[in-house]
């Protein structure tokens, strides 16, 4: 793993999650983008070398927005970046981690990504992520 790539928050309204982070960070939204496959609309900041990643649920069996209904707003996932998302994927299953998919997916931010299970790392539900080439 090379470096927290974002830390992930999850918001029930976008463009007023948007207007108070551009505040929050003096800074606006480098980024939107609509993922159909996850159900989430996001929205993306970067602050020096910080990345933040809103993200709203499109509808109300998404994946966010089961857990706003569970845990309420807030820090959802922190994804690190990898040189490899294969191989790291392989080497933290040896390891005895929980993936939540088999393969890498597409991700937002032209990334390819895999989460981990939050029962294996502490509650925290970890993502990795690699540029798309």
């Amino acid at each position: 793993m090379q470096k927290i790539e974002h830390i992930g928050i999850a918001v029930k309204n976008l463009a007023a999650s948007i207007s108070l982070f551009e505040k929050l960070l003096n800074c606006a939204c480098y980024k939107t983008e609509i993922l159909e496959s996850e159900h989430v609309n996001t929205g993306f900041f970067k602050k020096g070398e910080t990345k933040i990643e809103l993200l709203e649920s499109t509808n109300a069996d998404g994946v966010i927005a089961k857990y706003i209904d569970k845990k309420g707003e807030g820090i959802h996932h922190i994804a690190f970046a990898v040189d490899d998302i294969e191989e790291e994927m392989k080497r933290l299953k040896e390891a005895g981690f929980v993936l939540l998919q088999e393969k890498p997916k597409p991700g937002a931010d032209n990334k390819l990504v895999c989460f981990l299970h939050p029962k294996n790392t502490n509650g925290v539900l970890i993502e990795l992520c690699m540029e798309r080439k």
